[in-house]
């Protein structure tokens, strides 16, 4: 049955059992499902027959006051210095072991341990997970990063139109004929005789009604003009600058990690900034 053994303790007496090129994640920062932060990694178990990195030790310090579990390394995604577990959730957590650092733990005995406690009852059913042999594989790859540019467009309003009306007031003169009457008076001179005698009846008045015609103005309103606001759009294309970053990993044949001249580098606490760092001497 293939023991557990503390990577630290690999590397100060088992070197040659692991080799240079291995990944050692403590230190990094945890997060847990939907990327809620769990903690730190306090370090990892790695099988004494194979020298591979089978469990991660996490201090779960952000869901409890105080626990330290075994979470299956393959179960981890390593990206810069964070370390995600994507489908692991406080109530498997809660339903594990805390870590006892005292303890001699055997590959077989503690995958039972995980097999239970990941279906465990206080789990709920949406979060219980059948762990399979290849969730006991650490993580073989790092994630290198780039920067991206993202575009968005806003809508802003870049002008305003506003149409009304107003009254011109202009003198019109227009003309119309008219008609009016004015008395003609004819005279005719006639001799005859008549019985009538002067002044025995009363003076006679003739009366002739004289018309004309008056000029009655009046105003109508018409719709001369119709007026129809639209608009248009019109497309422009503007150029935007900026500068990104992108990680580019160095390594040699042996696959170490090399500076800009080829010089090897210790990995032992390296960041992404050390080796740009090395690279631009």
């Amino acid at each position: 049955m293939s023991q557990l053994l503390r990577l630290k303790d690999i590397q100060a007496t088992h070197r040659d059992l692991i080799g240079d090129d291995y990944y050692d994640p403590t230190g990094k920062t945890a997060y847990g499902a939907g990327e809620d932060k769990i903690g730190n990694i306090e370090g990892a178990l790695v099988e004494d027959t194979t020298g591979r990195i089978r469990y991660l030790i996490v201090d779960a310090g952000g869901w409890f006051s105080s626990k330290e579990v075994l979470v299956p390394a393959g179960l981890a995604r390593i990206v810069g210095d964070d370390v995600f577990f994507d489908s692991l959730t406080k109530n498997q957590v809660e339903a594990m072991e805390e870590y006892d650092h005292d303890y001699q733990y055997s590959y077989k005995e503690q995958a039972e341990k995980d097999r239970a406690a990941f279906v465990a009852d206080t789990v709920p059913a949406e979060e219980r997970v059948e762990l399979k042999e290849e969730y006991y594989d650490a993580p073989n790859t790092l994630e290198l990063l780039e920067e991206r540019l993202t575009v968005n467009k806003d809508r802003i309003v870049a002008g305003l139109v506003k149409v009304g009306k107003h009254v011109v007031t202009e003198d019109r003169e227009v003309n119309v004929e008219l008609e009016e009457e004015h008395a003609h008076i004819e005279r005719t001179n006639v001799d005859r005789p008549t019985d009538r005698r002067i002044g025995d009846a009363d003076t006679e008045t003739v009366e002739v009604q004289l018309e004309a015609e008056r000029a009655r103005v009046g105003k109508e309103t018409y719709v001369t003009e119709e007026v129809n606001v639209g608009k248009t759009t019109e497309r422009h294309t503007e150029t935007i600058h900026e500068t990104i970053q992108r990680e580019e990993l160095d390594v040699d044949r042996d696959g170490n990690i090399v500076d800009a001249s080829g010089n090897v580098v210790e990995r032992d606490g390296i960041t992404a900034d050390d080796v740009r760092a090395y690279r631009n001497k």
